[in-house]
């Protein structure tokens, strides 16, 4: 692939100097940025044709959404230290939002969510201009930033909102946005889109799960709601393909027993250095240690399966990643088919962004994320093509069943709908 003509530098801690700046105990290792290319990946010819056979689904009946850790500005100055082998004109928001509203509107989704905004109103003025309506929860406590949603008003229309601030219920100031959408021109064609940003401590594993599976439940009400809508829920889940989380998100339920709460996200495995084999792991996710049923409190346990004497968290929803159903190439696939790594900077490197999708829509195509190769000679995100310190996730959906019972049905129950907060308000 082809390599376009910038440099920059590695820092390497292996020298040292007398000097008393924070980047003189770095030597400069340089490298060729390499070009960054992303492509689609359909789904298998005869997975599609099945699909296709089994749903009258027609092109205009299938939808695009896209997940997207924007990284805050905020939290990009506050936390310079993850970002020293990034030039600094990489980091500047003013670039950022350039390169990252460039990279969304080129790949045209019908669904947007965001993560990490803190600049909403400045990126709504943007994407209103290009056919969007969008929607916004900013987390409570200090931090200024939240999730936002966007999607072309030609294409959905919203029929009921609902916004999940997880302070409410005990668990941190993180927050979470639910919306039921119709197709404009398939009316029988109803969609719920779950958008979320987990805690990242990841020594907070029961308020991981414990937020999950309340979105999970709040998602699963709505689908009842509106007859089984399908679902499609995007978002930093804080946590690896190879976590127990991850286990809970794909097989529905978890025994948390199995798990020190500290290691339920998995993410103390990814510093770049264990990732790219320079540190080897001695210890896999299911080691135990005697006495680990004392790493639970009751309250802990209360936090993550809702019930303090319940071991076993579940939730009821059928829900697979489509990036594990669309197969991509070895070079950017690895643990469950998942991407080799949806996030890098100087402290981790490894999949935290995921998008699931419950029965009722299939997965038709992803854009397939980036070689580790090439992701790892960048020294660190954002880069010159990319905004941000995650990889922005995409996929294609096809409805698979045609819900035709499921309108009659809703239009005899005349379900009444929420009171829908005016879209562009930062403080909603």
């Amino acid at each position: 692939m082809a390599a376009c003509c910038y440099f920059f530098f590695i820092p390497s801690a292996t020298s040292s100097s007398s000097s008393s700046s924070p980047r003189s105990y770095y030597t400069r290792r340089w490298f060729r940025a390499p070009e960054i290319q992303r492509h689609w990946v359909e789904a298998p010819h005869q997975q599609q044709q099945q699909q296709l056979l089994s749903s009258s689904s027609s092109s205009q009946e299938r939808f695009t959404v896209a997940s997207y850790n924007i990284l805050a500005d905020g939290n990009a100055q506050k936390h310079s230290d993850l970002y020293l082998n990034v030039p600094s004109r990489y980091i500047s928001w003013d670039r950022r939002k350039t390169v990252i509203c460039n990279e969304l509107f080129g790949w045209d989704p019908h669904i947007i969510c965001l993560q990490e905004v803190d600049k909403y109103v400045e990126l709504s003025n943007i994407f209103v201009k290009e056919g969007y309506i969008g929607s916004y929860k900013r987390r409570t406590g200090d931090t200024v930033d939240g999730c936002a949603m966007f999607w072309k008003s030609d294409k959905f229309r919203l029929l009921e909102e609902e916004s999940i601030r997880f302070k409410d219920i005990g668990l941190r100031d993180n927050v979470a946005q639910l919306l039921v959408f119709e197709m404009c021109e398939y009316e029988s064609r109803r969609l719920i889109v779950g958008n979320i940003h987990v805690l990242y401590n990841p020594n907070r594993g029961e308020v991981k799960l414990g937020q999950i599976r309340f979105l999970l439940s709040r998602a699963q009400a709505l689908s009842e709601k509106w007859v089984n809508a399908p679902i499609v829920l995007a978002g930093d889940f804080n946590s690896t393909p190879q976590s127990g989380i991850y286990k809970f998100l794909s097989t529905s339920e978890l025994n948390i027993m199995l798990y020190d709460r500290k290691e339920l996200s998995g993410q103390k495995s990814c510093r770049p250095a264990q990732v790219l084999g320079e540190k080897k792991e001695t210890a896999g996710p299911f080691s135990l240690l005697d006495g680990l049923l004392k790493c639970w409190t009751d309250e802990e346990v209360k936090v993550a399966t809702g019930d303090s004497e319940l071991h076993v968290a579940v939730h009821s929803l059928k829900l697979s990643s489509s990036y594990s159903t669309v197969n991509g190439s070895t070079s950017t696939r690895g643990f469950n088919r998942e991407p080799l790594a949806t996030s890098y900077h100087s402290k981790f490197l490894g999949t935290v962004d995921y998008l699931w999708y419950s029965d009722g829509i299939v997965p038709t195509r992803v854009l397939d994320t980036v070689p580790i190769g090439e992701l790892v000679r960048t020294g660190g995100l954002p880069c010159k093509k990319i905004g941000s310190n995650h990889l922005a996730l995409v996929s294609e959906f096809s409805f698979s069943v045609t819900n035709k019972e499921s309108t009659e049905t809703v239009a005899e129950a005349s379900s009444p709908r929420l009171d829908i907060k005016e879209h562009g308000n930062p403080e909603s």
